[in-house]
């Protein structure tokens, strides 16, 4: 019962002295979970957070207050449950009484739990995820449990962190608190309502369990009045209007990017407009338009917000953008009519319906919440300026063939049935006629004092990567308007870094890198440069430092499609003239890299970029974030081959360069689909990632257990072995996979969990490695064995048992192989490893066919399992034996 876990907080306090709610008033329940943080001058100032669970608040004290950078651990100490109608309380706590001071309502709104455990399960367990929607906080946050000295502390203390998403900062994190000063309910300062000044707070009212986000809990004039007052009113008087609820703010869903749009059905696809994007939000007649990063911009659009509102009270999403005389979205022309005030003859384009009225649409289906959409505007007669986006059930490739006949940008393919999801997901994405991206701008240049270009760049890890230079779609007047804006951030010191930074000439200025433009260019370059770029504007409503380059998502659920015979992607060039694959130039892509593929027909340098561009988006989800080394061979795999694991001068700046403890020489990573285009033009015949978790070098993310038989071993007994080890591994605990290694091998791989507070060592996992290899020859020494030797290895299988180092590197599933025959590592079902199973049927030629019709690794990430536990399963049966 909730009264009996409020007994703590009424013991504390003497509500004849303090006005704090004692409680006892039954709050009716909203239909989402509340949440509030309260400003508390007390002895020493801190911020209370407080979530709504099982009727009461769960209270923590944050010392520092909450921070919006990731990096940032803030303590805070969990205080007792506090009653729902405490949530509305904004005033002064007597002195001497429990926790006298100032109390400010400075923040509120809903929240929702994260991942597959209950909120209970989630905090029993000391790491509680949860996502807030406030008027100053948004996004996701998570609470650490720390270890207690129960001895010193009676108290429990735990750290409350911001994930990154879309509203995480990098640097001071803490200026939310300072940049918000006043009473989300009231506007006072914390000197006001000391000193009982100004409007008290608004009060929030409930009615059938629908709470307006907009007012404030307050035992005398909210929740617990609005209760009291119904119970009191005749029931013939019970019609009234009451507020709805309504967010101030909800995260945008976001667009996966895809090459082609997906073909099957259950998609819709929507023209993509070149704008910006707004959300719309109206209450009782009152409009405000947030962009994506939930900035207020109403008062840029004043006739947008003016036609807006004879609406309902709704939330709608959708993209502003001005029209050209064709009447086609036209971004400069926006950039122009917000630099000049010209606004009036902006459209709205609204695309989706998030709220109508109270009711919260999000979890409905796509194309219910259009209908809905559509018909609210009809029945409103609204304003041209307000316009239903249509959409379109065909292929995808004919609608976007149609659009960029148009001249438009590209399309936007939706699932029909899908709901409203906040962040990147795979139910949205977006392709495009024209490849466009946004950038940094960190120079520009001029010639004999006039404007050229611009030098821009993209962020990667912990610095600014050069990308190129800008230099076409400058008129005169985007000069004048952008030439003040450049001056103003003029510097001494160069913003890139990484390999392929620019040199400082004396024609350019550098630029602290503040202004992001949006660009359309034509692919890029072997060495990562965007080519025939072309300047459409600058963009506002994006941070600088959340500039990325665009990543295209792995193509769920969509046909892969196989190479082109040989030869025919070949006969409409001329001989040896340079290829585009994935926008990288491919130089000498005639010349032949294997003899064959057990076909009598060469493989190419372009055959080989085809063959990673037809299997990349399922090949980078594993060897993404990872250090990864490459065989090269320039000449072919007759000819002299080369081991590269560092990052060189002058590679492509697709490529990623990453630094790992113990080497001063930074290594190479591959984590774009078109870095596969940039390491085939190097003729990167061998991709060998380290088995670590991504992003995490020193920490181990996969067991790679490499099946390598001596001579006479047939391969029906290298299939049996490895089943054998698949059942060894489940009988841990583990789950595994399995693949050729393009020789005469398996490979058993097992993805691991990975415990964050305390990850498993390197030696630790090999030496579990180790153990079961052993356990393996142990019981079968005729068959296993783990000692290199090669005198000892006729008819038996050597269990390598050396790939868990930290260094240490395995092939990666659907990388081609050096050797004769243009082999591959190829990705396999259980089923499918039997005694008749031939590698040498996968070939680079074979593979992209044979993946659209594989079900192999669908549930690899689902696969991932404690290391730990295995590791004590082991040694009971390694004792037990």
């Amino acid at each position: 019962m909730a009264s009996d876990r409020l007994s703590t907080y009424r013991s504390k306090r003497d509500f004849q002295k303090t006005a704090e709610p004692s409680g006892e008033t039954q709050i009716a329940r909203s239909n989402r979970r509340r949440f509030v943080i309260q400003k508390h001058d007390a002895t020493r100032l801190h911020y209370d957070l407080r979530l709504e669970l099982d009727g009461v608040f769960k209270s923590w004290a944050v010392t520092k207050g909450p921070s919006l950078d990731p990096h940032d651990k803030r303590l805070a100490v969990e205080v007792e449950d506090h009653p729902l109608d405490y949530g509305d309380f904004e005033g002064t706590i007597p002195k001497g009484q429990y926790g006298g001071g100032t109390v400010m309502l400075w923040d509120r709104g809903y929240w929702e739990p994260e991942g597959k455990k209950s909120p209970e399960q989630a905090l029993a367990k000391g790491d509680f995820k949860f996502t807030l929607e406030g008027k100053r906080l948004h996004g996701s946050f998570v609470l650490v449990r720390m270890r207690n000295d129960r001895e010193r502390s009676k108290r429990t203390n735990w750290l409350l962190i911001k994930h990154h998403d879309e509203f995480s900062v990098e640097e001071n994190g803490a200026a939310v608190l300072e940049e918000n000063n006043t009473s989300v309910a009231s506007g006072r300062t914390l000197e006001m309502i000391a000193a009982g000044k100004g409007r008290r707070p608004k009060p929030f009212m409930v009615e059938g369990g629908n709470v307006q986000a907009d007012a404030v809990w307050d035992s005398k004039q909210g929740l617990a009045a609005a209760k009291r007052k119904a119970a009191a009113r005749d029931h013939d008087e019970a019609d009234v209007v009451t507020p709805v609820d309504l967010p101030g703010f909800i995260a945008p869903q976001l667009c996966e990017t895809l090459e082609r749009p997906p073909a099957e059905e259950g998609w819709v696809h929507e023209i993509k407009f070149d704008g910006y994007r707004i959300q719309m939000r109206v209450l009782n007649g009152e409009v405000t338009l947030k962009t994506r990063k939930g900035l207020d911009w109403t008062a840029k659009y004043p006739e947008i917000a003016d036609a807006a509102s004879s609406l309902p009270d709704c939330i709608i999403d959708g993209e502003i953008c001005a029209l050209d005389e064709h009447g086609a979205p036209d971004f400069a022309a926006l950039q122009a009519a917000l630099s000049e005030g010209k606004t009036g003859d902006l459209v709205y384009f609204a695309f989706d319906l998030l709220y109508d009225g109270g009711e919260d649409l999000r979890s409905q289906p796509l194309i219910e919440r259009k209908a809905r959409l559509q018909a609210l505007l009809a029945e409103a007669g609204s304003d041209t300026r307000i316009r239903f986006v249509e959409h379109f059930e065909t292929g995808g490739d004919a609608v976007l063939r149609s659009a960029c006949k148009l001249s438009l940008e590209g399309i936007v393919s939706k699932r029909a049935d899908a709901p409203y999801q906040s962040g990147r997901t795979e139910t949205w994405a977006k392709s495009k006629c024209r490849a466009g991206h946004e950038v940094v701008i960190g120079a520009y240049a001029t010639t004999n004092g006039r404007f050229r270009s611009l030098l821009v760049g993209v962020h990667r890890d912990d610095h600014l990567v050069y990308v190129g230079r800008v230099g076409t779609g400058y008129g005169a007047k985007k000069i004048e308007t952008l030439l003040p804006k450049l001056k103003a951030l003029a510097t001494a010191k160069s913003p890139f870094g990484g390999i392929g930074a620019p040199k400082k000439v004396p024609e350019v200025t550098w630029l602290k890198p503040e202004l992001v433009a949006e660009i359309e260019f034509a692919g890029w370059t072997a060495d990562g440069l965007v080519r025939q770029a072309a300047f459409k504007g600058l963009r506002e409503d994006k941070p600088a430092k959340d500039v990325e380059a665009e990543r295209p998502a792995k193509i769920a659920k969509i046909d892969v499609p196989e190479p082109a015979p040989v030869g025919q992607h070949r006969s409409s060039r001329r001989k040896g003239a340079k290829v585009d694959v994935m926008g990288v130039l491919i130089s000498s892509p005639d010349k032949p890299l294997w003899p064959d593929a057990n076909d009598g027909e060469p493989v190419t340098k372009e055959d080989l970029a085809r063959y990673y561009e037809a299997v990349g988006s399922w090949m980078i989800e594993h060897i993404r974030g990872r250090p990864c080394s490459i065989i090269r061979a320039p000449d072919g795999i007759g000819g002299e081959q080369f081991f590269q694991r560092h990052a060189m001068p002058g590679q492509s700046n697709l490529l990623e360069v990453v630094k790992v403890f113990g080497d001063k020489k930074p290594y190479l990573q591959i984590d774009r689909v078109e870095g596969l285009a940039a390491v085939a033009q190097t003729a990167a015949l061998e991709l060998h990632p380290w088995n670590c978790e991504p992003g995490h070098p020193d920490v181990p993310g996969r067991l790679v257990f490499d099946l390598d038989p001596g001579p006479d071993v047939p391969f029906s007994t290298i299939v049996a072995a490895a089943r054998e080890m698949r059942d060894r591994l489940e009988e841990l605990g583990l789950i595994s996979f399995c693949k050729t290694t393009g020789g005469k091998g398996l490979h058993v791989v097992t993805p691991l969990a990975v415990n964050k507070r305390k990850p498993l060592s390197w030696p630790e996992a090999k030496g579990f490695a180790h153990e079961l290899c052993q356990k393996m020859a142990r019981d079968d020494p005729d068959l296993y064995l783990t000692k290199t030797t090669k005198s000892l290895r006729s008819g038996r299988i050597f269990l390598d048992y050396l790939r868990y180092d930290r260094m240490a590197t395995a092939v990666a599933p659907l990388s081609p192989r050096a050797r004769p025959g243009a082999t591959v590592s190829m990705p396999l079902t259980w089923t499918q490893v039997k005694s008749d199973l031939n590698p040498k049927r996968f070939t680079i030629r074979t593979v992209p066919g044979l993946l659209t019709s594989s079900s192999a690794w669908e549930d690899y990430s689902d696969g991932q399992r404690s290391l730990e536990q295995a590791i004590k399963r082991l040694g009971r049966s390694v004792k037990a034996a």
